[in-house]
């Protein structure tokens, strides 16, 4: 089957094609044939800082997929040959920019009738990534829908930011303040529920200051700046929570004074660890699925790059590089 990978850790010119054997399913495992796939920055990072972990085999990259169902492991019971499908992938296997794709039953949801496959591909990573951060990070309470605090959604132009964006004000009662600058970010974020926008080019204090509010009970820190504690920590509510996705060298001591929570979010934990609930996000994206045909929430692709080749993956993590895209870039299948 065709694949892109690459061989040894370094710019996008490593990602190179490749052909490899056809996987065979394990028990619990769909084989997918793949025909769309979104970019994440997590791609962007592996390929910069990580070889491939047997030097003798290229590693393949990707994580968001939708596709259909071409083969099933022997204990498969979520679904069967023909179906459509979506999700996110694990780490610790071969990634989605390939033909055929190998992936846990129980970490994949039905595709929203109402997306092509191009549509659906963006949704899954950032999804789980900002359902968990709200629901089962900071316990925002599911559906209640009475005013229960701010939430801050720091660079909420991108991938994750626009989910915890929608999922925040269609499904809680909580105030949605997003960060932005630019006016096509501002004009995204407003789009999707924000109530409010705070310029992050200032420290989020200040910027917090200028449209009126002098702190939030949440923050999802879907990207941060070294140095930036202090600012967050006086952005915050006495007793606030906050959660990071990212690295965070800076010490959290800041957040002490308001005895101010700080918890982690990485969606890869329950298939990284197969944790006795694992699936849960099998669960998480037919409920996101069922809200998209609701018309509750709307695909995030701002971007299509072609079809799945080494030079359109490339460009696509190229994109990812400037740091400034709005949304979610996704490649069609191989031709």
């Amino acid at each position: 089957m065709k694949a892109i990978g690459y061989a040894a850790k370094g710019g996008v010119e490593v990602l190179t094609e490749l052909e490899l054997p056809m996987p065979e399913p394990g028990p619990r495992d769909l084989r997918v044939a793949v025909r769309a796939v979104s970019v994440n920055p997590v791609d962007v990072k592996r390929r910069r800082w990580e070889d491939p972990p047997e030097s003798s085999h290229p590693s393949v990259l990707g994580y968001d997929a939708a596709g259909v169902v071409e083969a099933v492991g022997s204990e498969v019971t979520f679904f069967k040959p023909g179906d459509e499908v979506f999700y996110a992938g694990a780490m610790d296997r071969p990634g989605t920019n390939s033909e055929f794709h190998l992936v846990d039953e129980r970490i994949v949801g039905p595709k929203p009738a109402s997306l092509s496959f191009t549509e659906a591909a963006a949704l899954p990573l950032t999804s789980i990534t900002a359902w968990e951060m709200l629901f089962d990070r900071m316990k925002v309470p599911y559906g209640l829908l009475k005013p229960c605090g701010t939430l801050l959604v720091l660079n909420g132009a991108g991938g994750v930011g626009s989910m915890l964006i929608q999922l925040a004000n269609r499904l809680t009662g909580l105030t949605v303040i997003a960060t932005a600058s630019r006016l096509e970010s501002v004009e995204w974020v407003r789009k999707l529920g924000a109530r409010y926008v705070a310029d992050h080019s200032k420290p989020i204090d200040e910027a917090l200051h200028a449209i009126g509010f002098s702190g939030v009970d949440y923050i999802g820190a879907i990207t941060t700046t070294p140095g930036s504690a202090p600012s967050l920590a006086r952005a915050m509510n006495p007793q606030g929570h906050i959660t990071l996705i990212d690295n965070f060298d800076d010490s959290i001591a800041p957040f002490k004074p308001k005895s101010i929570t700080v918890s982690w979010e990485m969606m890869f934990t329950r298939s990284l660890f197969q944790t006795a609930d694992m699936d849960v996000q099998h669960r998480l994206l037919k409920l996101v699925s069922d809200l998209v045909d609701a018309g509750m929430l709307r695909t995030t692709l701002t971007h299509v790059g072609g079809s799945l080749t080494a030079a359109n993956l490339r460009l696509a993590h190229e994109r990812i590089e400037t740091g400034r895209t709005i949304g979610k870039t996704v490649l069609e299948g191989f031709q």
